[in-house]
This record gives structure tokens, sequence and C-alpha cells, in this order.
């Protein structure tokens, strides 16, 4: 595993990942400022076509020469029983007719593009490769390791993190429950709903089952919690939520300002905006449909497109997807470079107080993780 770890933290001197985030935040502005500061930052494809991540991809490499990473979605099987997207769609006619908008096709894809997004990888590699929804099969991580690219995987159990483990990948994201956005579950169980595993003690489990690097999603706002993941095991941490209300950040602003806006305090997993469990914050949208939405994805997120953009357009977070994890409160709207700086200086104030002697310390800041022992120290 030391080999496997040193060559991936290698690509970042800090051990700050920058989650990808579909539908805008994460475009290359973020992602290169991130990298810049010493962290690793993503793009996220999903959503986009294939020519518009490669665009984005070109952007990046045009701001930044430092490592960088896209995320790619897995094509989802159809599981959605008959019937039930059209009667959502039923539910949400009311919405329509408020927003003056149609509903969207609910049938407009459902790989993502996949295999071409895959192509351009292949063709034109960038250093650092995730998949969320799914593990790909050993051919393709085998034909991206081949083209020099490191193959990461979102889990979200230790069963996940083994089929991670068979398919050859280079190291497993460990999204516990607390995570904003869409969790990254590999097959959409509805009976295990609201069964999700905190972030802490999930990267335990992943980092005793697989001889794998473990990077820590889930909630994580401050350098003392990027401490804490790794001390369980972790080597490096991914941060979605923090990133979202950065300058460089594509989020809408109604969406920056709600993260702390006392107006939404709290957030839950829903399926009401695509069909998917996603955790967002609280809002009239969400309380109203979250019931009635069925696991089918992509569909329902095609069908409620319209809806979320004619919502933003008119100004009304009470009808947009506003993803947050758990942390939301906590965070700060500075540039990202500015944002890794702070909270490398609040990884290594920690890890100082943890290694100090005496009760609270132990002497185990960190446990060793290798790679990125003076994070610090270097400058995300």
């Amino acid at each position: 595993m030391s080999s496997a770890l040193s060559a991936l933290t290698d690509l970042f001197p800090h051990p700050i990942v920058q989650a990808p985030m579909a539908g805008g935040p994460s475009g290359p502005q973020l992602a290169a400022a991130v990298s810049e500061a010493g962290g690793l930052g993503f793009l996220a494809a999903g959503y986009k076509t294939a020519d518009g991540m490669y665009q984005e991809i070109k952007q990046v490499r045009g701001l930044t020469g430092r490592p960088f990473g896209v995320n790619v979605f897995m094509p989802q099987p159809e599981h959605a029983e008959s019937g039930t997207v059209d009667l959502y769609a039923q539910q949400l006619a009311g919405e329509a007719t408020w927003y003056e908008t149609e509903l969207g096709d609910p049938e407009c894809g459902g790989d993502d593009g996949y295999d071409v997004k895959l192509a351009v990888l292949l063709d034109d590699p960038v250093p650092v490769v995730s998949f969320h929804f799914g593990v790909p099969t050993r051919e393709i991580v085998d034909s991206l390791h081949r083209v020099g690219s490191h193959v990461l995987v979102t889990v979200t159990t230790v069963e996940e993190a083994l089929a991670v483990r068979r398919a050859g990948a280079d190291a497993v994201i460990a999204q516990g429950v607390e995570a904003g956005g869409h969790q990254g579950a590999h097959r959409d169980r509805p009976e295990n709903d609201g069964a999700g595993i905190g972030v802490l003690s999930l990267v335990a489990q992943v980092h005793e089952a697989v001889d794998l690097p473990v990077i820590a999603a889930g909630g994580i706002m401050r350098g003392s919690q990027i401490a804490a993941v790794l001390a369980a095991g972790a080597s490096a941490a991914q941060l979605g939520t923090a990133f979202l209300a950065t300058a460089e950040s594509g989020a809408h602003a109604l969406h920056k300002q709600a993260l702390t806006d006392p107006l939404f305090p709290h957030t839950e997993l829903t399926r009401a905006f695509s069909g998917r469990p996603a955790r967002g914050l609280v809002n009239r949208f969400l309380r109203e449909h979250g019931r009635y939405a069925p696991a089918a994805y992509p569909e329902v997120h095609h069908l409620t497109s319209p809806l979320r953009k004619a919502a933003a357009k008119a100004g009304d977070p009470q009808g947009m997807a506003l993803w947050a994890g758990q942390g939301h409160r906590m965070a700060r709207a500075l540039p990202a470079a500015e944002l890794v700086d702070v909270l490398a200086a609040e990884l290594d104030a920690a890890r100082t107080a943890l290694s100090a002697p005496g009760p609270a310390g132990h002497g185990q800041a960190g446990h060793g993780q290798a790679g990125h022992g003076q994070a610090g120290g270097e400058r995300r």
C-alpha cells in the first residue's frame, strides 16, 4: 500500500481534495485554484457532454500546471417501477404551472455519455479519474492506468470498497452519510434509505478491510476534522460544501447564501430532485415532494431540471436543489486558495496539539500518514 499511497499523495502537497460537485460548482476556476494552492482540484463531468468536459479540461490546463482530476458518473441500471415517474410528474404539475415552465423529459439519457467521456480521457489523459455511483470494470481501470491516470472510486460501505480493490483502482473515497449532494452507493436500494454510515466509522472500517489509500468525505469543513479522519486511517480528506461558498465556485449565488442562512438550518437526504438519495438544505420543494419521489435516477433528475432552473431564474431558493453537507453552517466565503491555506494551517495546529505530551495528545497525531505528514507547513 505504501507505494500506491505515495504515488497518489505525491500529486498534491496537502491532504485536501476538492470534491467534484456536478451541476456547475466544480468548474475550471475552482479546480485550478485548489490545485495551484497545493490541494487536488476536481472537475465534475456529470451532466456535461463529452465535449463540454474536454473544453473544461483544456481550461484547467491553461490555468495551472498542477495535477487535477475529473469525475465521471457510472451508467445507472433501469430499476424504476412502471408508472412511478409518471405519477411523480403528476405530483409536480403544480410546480410547472407556478414556475411557468414544462417538466423535463425523464428519458433523455441514462448513461451520461459514459463511453464517449472515457474515450476522451483515454485519448487525452488527466492525472486522476474518479467514478461515482459504481465501480468500473477491471478492463477500464487497466486502460486508464496504461495512459498514466490514477483511478479513485467512491464507496459507502466496506463491501463496495472490496469491489473497488478487486477492480484494481488506486484508492477509495469513503463517503459518509454526512456528505452533501448524491450518495455514491454502487446500487440504489430504497430499503437502505437512512441507513448510511458516518465518515469516521466508515473510514476506520474501510482502512482495516482493504489495502488501499482511503480519502475521507462527508461533512468536513475544518482542518481539525481533516486531522480526525487522518487519525482514523484516511490519507486525505475530500471537501465539497466547504468549497461551495468560495469565489471560484460556480454555484448559484442563492445556493451560496443559503448555506449560512438561518432560514435553512437543516439538511436531509432526499429523492425529491433526482430520484436518488442526495443531501440538501431542507426547503419547500424537499418538504412537499420528498415523500412522493420514486427511486428513479436519472429520470427524476431530468424531470425536475426545468423546475430547478426556473426557480433559480426567479430568485426562489425554495424550489432549488440546495445540495449541502451537514457542516454547511461552517462554510466560509473565501477565495479557494485562501481556504486551502486556512485548512492547512488548522490541520497543522490540530496535529501539533495531538502530538503534544499530556492527556490530550498521547503523541499519536495523524498516525503517521505517509505522504502528508507535514500538511500545514507546505502551504489547501
